[in-house]
Protein backbone atom coordinates (compact mmCIF):
# COMPACT_ATOMS: atom_id res chain seq x y z
CA UNK A 1 0.00 0.00 0.00
CA UNK A 2 3.03 2.19 0.44
CA UNK A 3 4.67 1.66 -2.27
CA UNK A 4 1.20 2.77 -4.32
CA UNK A 5 1.04 6.04 -2.09
CA UNK A 6 4.72 6.49 -3.15
CA UNK A 7 4.42 5.75 -6.82
CA UNK A 8 1.77 8.34 -7.03
CA UNK A 9 3.81 10.65 -5.13
CA UNK A 10 6.41 10.79 -7.15
CA UNK A 11 4.24 10.29 -10.48
CA UNK A 12 2.56 14.01 -9.85
CA UNK A 13 5.83 15.42 -8.73
CA UNK A 14 7.91 14.40 -12.23
CA UNK A 15 4.66 15.60 -14.28
CA UNK A 16 4.64 19.25 -12.34
CA UNK A 17 8.39 19.43 -12.83
CA UNK A 18 7.56 18.72 -16.61
CA UNK A 19 5.32 20.62 -16.88
CA UNK A 20 7.24 24.09 -15.34
CA UNK A 21 10.43 23.35 -17.46
CA UNK A 22 8.78 24.86 -20.55
CA UNK A 23 7.78 28.66 -20.61
CA UNK A 24 6.26 28.51 -24.34
CA UNK A 25 2.67 26.46 -25.32
CA UNK A 26 2.25 25.12 -29.13
CA UNK A 27 -1.61 25.40 -29.94
CA UNK A 28 -2.02 23.07 -33.25
CA UNK A 29 -5.04 24.76 -34.84
CA UNK A 30 -7.31 23.36 -37.61
CA UNK A 31 -7.69 24.93 -40.60
CA UNK A 32 -10.93 24.36 -40.70
CA UNK A 33 -11.35 26.47 -37.80
CA UNK A 34 -10.88 29.86 -40.07
CA UNK A 35 -13.26 28.77 -42.88
CA UNK A 36 -16.20 28.73 -39.83
CA UNK A 37 -15.37 31.93 -38.57
CA UNK A 38 -15.57 33.16 -41.80
CA UNK A 39 -18.81 31.81 -42.42
CA UNK A 40 -19.37 33.14 -39.16
CA UNK A 41 -18.41 36.48 -39.79
CA UNK A 42 -20.97 36.33 -42.91
CA UNK A 43 -24.19 35.25 -41.25
CA UNK A 44 -23.65 38.08 -38.41
CA UNK A 45 -23.48 40.54 -41.49
CA UNK A 46 -26.32 39.04 -42.84
CA UNK A 47 -28.87 39.00 -39.45
CA UNK A 48 -26.99 42.57 -38.83
CA UNK A 49 -28.71 44.18 -42.06
CA UNK A 50 -31.84 42.52 -41.91
CA UNK A 51 -32.35 43.61 -37.73
CA UNK A 52 -32.06 47.02 -39.08
CA UNK A 53 -35.29 47.26 -40.74
CA UNK A 54 -36.89 48.57 -38.16
CA UNK A 55 -36.24 52.01 -36.35
CA UNK A 56 -37.74 54.51 -33.76
CA UNK A 57 -40.67 56.49 -35.08
CA UNK A 58 -44.17 56.64 -34.89
CA UNK A 59 -47.85 55.13 -35.34
CA UNK A 60 -51.41 56.41 -35.46
CA UNK A 61 -53.26 54.21 -33.01
CA UNK A 62 -56.82 54.16 -34.12
CA UNK A 63 -58.74 52.63 -30.85
CA UNK A 64 -58.45 50.51 -27.88
CA UNK A 65 -61.39 48.40 -26.97
CA UNK A 66 -61.69 45.34 -25.13
CA UNK A 67 -64.45 44.62 -27.70
CA UNK A 68 -62.99 42.26 -30.30
CA UNK A 69 -65.72 42.86 -32.82
CA UNK A 70 -65.43 46.36 -33.00
CA UNK A 71 -61.69 46.32 -32.96
CA UNK A 72 -61.74 44.33 -36.39
CA UNK A 73 -64.55 46.62 -37.93
CA UNK A 74 -61.86 49.49 -37.50
CA UNK A 75 -59.33 47.89 -38.99
CA UNK A 76 -61.75 46.79 -42.14
CA UNK A 77 -63.02 50.41 -42.08
CA UNK A 78 -58.96 52.11 -42.46
CA UNK A 79 -57.95 49.01 -45.19
CA UNK A 80 -60.89 49.88 -47.10
CA UNK A 81 -59.91 53.64 -46.96
CA UNK A 82 -56.11 53.60 -46.75
CA UNK A 83 -54.93 50.45 -48.46
CA UNK A 84 -51.37 51.78 -48.42
CA UNK A 85 -51.16 52.09 -44.59
CA UNK A 86 -50.03 48.66 -42.92
CA UNK A 87 -51.87 48.06 -39.56
CA UNK A 88 -51.08 46.17 -36.63
CA UNK A 89 -53.76 44.89 -34.18
CA UNK A 90 -52.42 43.99 -30.78
CA UNK A 91 -54.09 42.45 -27.48
CA UNK A 92 -52.54 44.19 -24.44
CA UNK A 93 -54.89 42.88 -21.57
CA UNK A 94 -57.96 43.69 -21.48
CA UNK A 95 -57.91 45.77 -24.17
CA UNK A 96 -57.64 45.16 -28.36
CA UNK A 97 -55.28 48.57 -29.93
CA UNK A 98 -54.98 49.00 -33.88
CA UNK A 99 -52.10 50.74 -34.99
CA UNK A 100 -51.52 51.81 -38.81
CA UNK A 101 -48.63 53.20 -40.54
CA UNK A 102 -45.03 53.03 -40.18
CA UNK A 103 -44.07 56.75 -39.99
CA UNK A 104 -40.18 57.86 -39.23
CA UNK A 105 -41.89 61.91 -39.03
CA UNK A 106 -44.08 62.84 -36.56
CA UNK A 107 -45.33 65.16 -38.87
CA UNK A 108 -45.86 62.70 -41.69
CA UNK A 109 -48.32 60.58 -38.86
CA UNK A 110 -50.28 63.60 -38.05
CA UNK A 111 -50.97 64.70 -41.39
CA UNK A 112 -52.51 60.95 -41.89
CA UNK A 113 -54.26 61.48 -38.87
CA UNK A 114 -56.03 64.66 -39.76
CA UNK A 115 -58.29 62.09 -42.40
CA UNK A 116 -58.23 59.39 -39.75
CA UNK A 117 -60.18 61.68 -37.24
CA UNK A 118 -62.81 62.01 -40.16
CA UNK A 119 -63.42 57.74 -39.86
CA UNK A 120 -63.17 57.97 -35.93
CA UNK A 121 -63.62 61.34 -34.87
CA UNK A 122 -62.76 60.07 -30.65
CA UNK A 123 -59.48 58.47 -29.37
CA UNK A 124 -56.75 58.88 -32.45
CA UNK A 125 -53.60 59.63 -31.66
CA UNK A 126 -49.97 59.76 -32.73
CA UNK A 127 -47.14 57.28 -30.78
CA UNK A 128 -43.84 56.09 -30.31
CA UNK A 129 -43.36 52.93 -31.55
CA UNK A 130 -40.53 50.62 -33.19
CA UNK A 131 -41.87 50.79 -37.55
CA UNK A 132 -40.61 48.72 -40.31
CA UNK A 133 -38.56 50.19 -42.60
CA UNK A 134 -37.68 49.94 -46.00
CA UNK A 135 -34.23 49.25 -46.52
CA UNK A 136 -33.90 52.15 -48.91
CA UNK A 137 -35.09 54.39 -46.08
CA UNK A 138 -32.39 52.92 -44.10
CA UNK A 139 -29.60 54.28 -46.32
CA UNK A 140 -31.14 57.58 -46.38
CA UNK A 141 -31.21 57.66 -42.70
CA UNK A 142 -27.26 56.66 -42.60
Amino acid sequence: MKSWILLLFVSISLSSLAQTDSNSIIVHKDPRIELLMKKQIEINEITTRNSRRSAQGYRIQVISTNNRNKALEAKTKIYQRFPELKSYLMYQSPFFKLKVGNFLDRQDAENYMQDIIRLFPTGVYVVRDMVEVKPEKITELN
